[in-house]
């Protein structure tokens, strides 16, 4: 556990979010060369059990962010 965090947040993806970020980022910056003002992608969760929960907030997460990256496709085709 980190200091200063006693709860911290339980991602099962957590080695492949910092290359999810990157990616995020890189179409951040295909969007603005295209000269499109797109919303911000859908913020990461702030809390999870780590139980396994069916709905977890990461589920809801991944899918918000797929329509995230649908949608600013759009506007790149």
């Amino acid at each position: 556990m980190s200091e200063g965090n006693e709860h911290p947040i339980i991602d099962p993806n957590q080695a492949q979010r910092e290359s999810v970020r990157r990616g995020i980022a890189q179409f951040q910056a295909r969007l603005q060369a295209a000269g499109h003002d797109f919303r911000e992608p859908p913020p990461e969760p702030t809390s999870c059990c780590g139980r396994g929960c069916n709905g977890c907030v990461w589920e809801s997460y991944d899918d918000a962010l797929m329509f995230w990256y649908e949608d600013a496709a759009a506007l790149l085709h």
